[in-house]
């Protein structure tokens, strides 16, 4: 019989409402996110997303969605500035904080394929900030995706 794995949160842990005010940089992240949204190319949905990323080497790298008139070629905003990212400062950069933006006032927290491609670079810790159902919502990345997949190499 199959068991759901138990939460791995902490107890005391209690996701913020909005990005934290005392966090100017966080608030300039999501900034940047917004205005990389205005470049979406999104002719089907009209759903225009931004992501931006700090990475820890001091760099932000921002990007959009792309869509594709078959959808499963579409990528997300995240993905995008990942590969971008990646493409600018090679493999071994590491993500500290991520914010998405969506223009239409929808919740958009980074989908499943986002977070997987996301927990290969980022820090546990790291904020991420996202529009959801209820507003703006900033959590750690370990809450947003707590079992990613991982594969040990030898």
């Amino acid at each position: 019989m199959y068991m759901a794995p138990q939460n791995a949160l902490p107890s005391n842990f209690m996701p913020t409402a909005e990005p934290n005010p005392s966090d100017p940089a966080l608030e300039s992240l999501l900034e940047q996110a917004r205005q990389v949204a205005l470049n979406s190319y999104s002719p089907y949905s009209r759903f225009r997303v931004g992501a931006a990323l700090r990475l820890n080497n001091g760099a932000v790298v921002t990007g959009t969605n792309v869509e594709n008139v078959s959808y499963g070629l579409t990528i997300c905003a995240e993905r995008s500035a990942l590969v971008s990212a990646v493409s600018q400062f090679g493999p071994d950069i590491r993500i500290e904080a991520v914010a998405v933006a969506n223009l239409n006032d929808a919740a958009s927290p980074p989908c499943g394929a986002c977070r997987q491609m996301l927990s290969e670079f980022i820090l546990p810790d790291a904020p991420v900030v996202f529009p959801a159902a209820d507003g703006p919502r900033t959590m750690p990345f370990s809450a947003i995706l707590p079992f990613a997949f991982e594969m040990k190499l030898k």
